[in-house]
């Protein structure tokens, strides 16, 4: 029994919503247990939110990054919170300071996600400060004006002692476990990455009437999540490679990240139109072989994220090397068959392709079997990241001016908050509502930029707060104490943190329970149930119409550049795919950029379509041609991938040759496509005479002495030309009205 709770708390402390939790359970207990030592009760609202406020401006990084960030922090949050204590007595000054900074600090989100989560944390502390002093100005009405604001900055300090306080915990905590956040990065990613790979096994089942469609539809949605992994894990890699001595443990986990690359290159990798492969090889079972080892790859990315999280090695039962054997035999007894392969002249090409396919299994197997035993030469390989951090003042000033135009989704995003926080205090004013700033911190933590995301956080935040009500009461009820109160509150701030960013319901509950029993230390929390509980009803109606009525941001309509940015970026990456050919393999910074962008963009469509289905029908474009285009788009990706998961061998192919020809071709072809997309401009859909007589050279059958790099090179090409008249149909379909 012991064994299994250690080895539950072992696996829990891995995880980073535990890390998460555990930060904030030390920072909010510290604080509480000082207060009541020290008999200041009433000094723990201001000091739980103040805390609450530092842990929502926190992003990952090293102590040293930390520090800069959080003094950051500290300095927005003294300065916001002097302005509102300045205006408090003022309304119309008050909500002026409000609109401004929600403009202003949203606009920072420009800068990146650190900035974002400043900005953010900013404003709730600026409305937290206004309830704080509010609540006490309440509770003390016999007090002088005088006296009030001495009140008030009382409040405002102590909300920066707690935001200071959770600023010291988190430095230290990043200065004591460096290596957590990237173990957990990483083993998430291989996660994420095993779930792909087990999902793309379904692809190669060899079963007729299978809606492939379907299936490759949540492939691209779950390579989605792959790329934001990625994109995570790079992030906290990148922030360990400052200036100084790197730790001993840096290599191995720059190995890890980039195996994950190549892994996820190999794994979405297509050579064939499934559907082909299931018709060639009906009656074999070289396909339910090939699926297994896809498969057990996948378990076995699970096992490595398993081993990242418990730093031991990996333990392989030899499965996938047996599947291995299996797939390998079975395509020797294939081509040991006298007749040829299916019923057509076709044949030769699904057998090419199946052996590519088990290269590739092959090579992936390799690959997962060191990453954890990574050789020298691999880790003294190019291990520069790009760093997407604003460098100068003057880089941050375009990328802000980049976004001050009103087709922005930041913009506009930012101009809709500032109204509805304008529409919400003016709500407040109108029904002289004590309780009424709840109102507007309802708004800033609903208000989304997408109208879908808004509506989803909507009916959550309403869900969890009554919950959060229904189990404050009970708690107040059941536990009259005020000590285990506090104990409880200490709990809830703890469970907000460790679940926002899974169950938002949940963590609305938790935050909503702390403030009854925070509130009912100085007060009756009984009486601030319906209040509490109206304001949100309030502000979550205010956020949903704004994000409806106000500079809606409406992804349907913008679903061609996002469309125009994948294809365009498939383009540079087929670019670094032929110098690689040309030059060799090298696994460069340009290189691995260009394959990042080109998911990335892949990713953007995904989730913008997501964003779509979840915008209303009357305002709904294109929706179907969008979920097509993406599958096309995706299918397309897969065709580049294989390409690049099989550089391993030089060509030098003179600029007349068939693949050279071909690829030029594509990417004309990628870039008229790109073009045609942010122009809304439909071009022609059927195959031009140039890309026939292109895939005809590239089916012209190569001499025995070719090199198997090359037929790979011109197969991929054939499959990717051929694609390109149902990608323009698709791409005319999405740039047209709908009937």
């Amino acid at each position: 029994m012991m064994q299994a709770w250690l080895g539950f708390w072992r696996y829990g402390w891995k995880q980073e919503a535990v890390s998460r939790g555990v930060r904030a359970l030390l920072a909010l207990a510290s604080v509480v247990l000082v207060g009541w030592w020290l008999g200041q009760t009433q000094a723990l609202i201001p000091l739980l939110l103040g805390g609450i406020a530092g842990a929502l401006a926190e992003t990952e990084d090293t102590w040293r990054g930390q520090l800069r960030a959080q003094f950051t922090t500290l300095l927005c949050f003294a300065l916001m919170a002097l302005a509102v204590q300045s205006s408090l007595a003022y309304p119309a000054m008050l909500i002026a300071v409000l609109v401004l900074a929600a403009f202003g600090l949203t606009m920072l989100g420009a800068l990146g996600e650190r900035y974002r989560a400043i900005a953010f944390a900013t404003l709730i502390l600026a409305i937290y400060a206004a309830l704080a002093a509010q609540s006490h100005d309440n509770a003390q009405t016999q007090l002088q004006t005088q006296q009030v604001f001495s009140v008030a900055q009382w409040q405002v300090l102590l909300l920066l002692a707690g935001a200071a306080w959770y600023a010291l915990v988190s430095i230290v905590w990043a200065a004591a476990l460096p290596m957590l956040p990237v173990q957990q990065s990483l083993a998430r990613l291989y996660e994420v990455l095993g779930d792909y790979l087990q999902l793309k096994s379904r692809l190669l089942e060899p079963v007729r009437g299978v809606d492939l469609e379907r299936r490759r539809l949540a492939l691209a949605l779950q390579n989605g999540r792959v790329v934001e992994a990625l994109n995570l894990a790079k992030e906290y890699l990148f922030s360990r490679l400052g200036p100084g001595k790197a730790p001993a443990w840096l290599p191995n986990a720059l190995h890890l990240y980039f195996v994950a690359q190549d892994v996820h290159e190999r794994a979405s990798s297509s050579h064939e139109h499934y559907d082909v492969l299931a018709d060639a090889f009906f009656h074999s079972d070289v396909l339910y072989r090939s699926q297994r080892v896809l498969a057990l790859q996948g378990k076995d990315c699970l096992a490595l994220a398993q081993a990242i999280q418990q730093q031991g090695g990996s333990v392989h039962d030899g499965a996938t090397a047996r599947a291995m054997d299996d797939v390998a035999a079975a395509i020797r007894y294939i081509e040991a068959q006298p007749q040829p392969v299916g019923d057509d002249a076709q044949a030769p090409r699904p057998l090419r392709s199946l052996r590519a396919l088990a290269a590739n299994l092959g090579r992936l197997d390799e690959v997962l079997g060191n990453a954890l035993t990574p050789q020298p030469e691999q880790l003294q390989a190019d291990t520069s990241l790009l760093d997407r951090q604003p460098r100068t003042m003057a880089e941050a000033w375009r990328r802000m001016r980049a976004q001050l135009r009103l087709s922005s989704a930041l913009m506009r995003h930012a101009l809709r908050l500032s109204f509805a926080l304008a529409a919400g205090y003016a709500v407040m004013q109108f029904a002289d509502n004590s309780h009424g700033f709840w109102i507007l911190l309802t708004i800033v933590f609903v208000g989304q930029s997408e109208y879908g995301a808004t509506l989803t956080r909507l009916v959550q935040r309403v869900w969890g707060t009554v919950l959060g009500l229904v189990v404050g009461w009970a708690l107040l009820r059941l536990f009259p104490g005020v000590l285990v109160q506090s104990a409880f509150s200490v709990m809830a701030g703890a469970l907000f943190f460790a679940t926002r960013h899974s169950s938002y319901t949940l963590a609305t509950a938790a935050a909503t329970s702390l403030v009854l029993l925070s509130f009912n230390q100085v007060g009756d929390g009984f009486d601030l149930i319906m209040p509490r509980l109206v304001d949100t009803v309030i502000g979550s109606v205010i956020a949903g119409l704004a994000v409806w009525l106000v500079l809606p941001n409406w992804q349907s309509r913008w679903l061609h550049r996002v469309a125009a940015q994948a294809v365009r970026t498939q383009a540079q990456y087929l670019r670094e795919i032929m110098a690689q050919y040309q030059a060799g393999k090298q696994d460069h910074l340009a290189y691995r950029l260009a394959r990042r962008n080109a998911h990335n963009a892949d990713a953007a469509l995904s989730n913008a379509l997501s964003a779509v289905f979840k915008e209303p029908l009357s305002v709904r474009r294109n929706a179907a041609a969008g979920m097509r285009f993406l599958v096309l788009s995706h299918t397309l990706l897969n065709y580049l991938s294989a390409l690049g998961a099989q550089r391993n061998t030089r060509l030098l192919l003179a600029d007349d040759s068939a693949p050279a020809r071909a690829a030029a071709g594509l990417l004309r072809a990628l870039e008229a496509v790109a073009m045609a997309l942010e122009a809304r401009q439909a071009l022609p859909v059927t195959e031009s005479t140039e890309e026939g007589e292109l895939q005809a050279a590239l089916l012209h059958p190569l001499e025995e002495s070719a090199p198997d790099a090359q037929r790979v090179l011109q197969a991929q090409l054939v499959l990717a030309l051929r694609l390109l008249p149902q990608l323009r149909e698709q791409a005319a379909a999405l740039v047209l009205p709908r009937d």
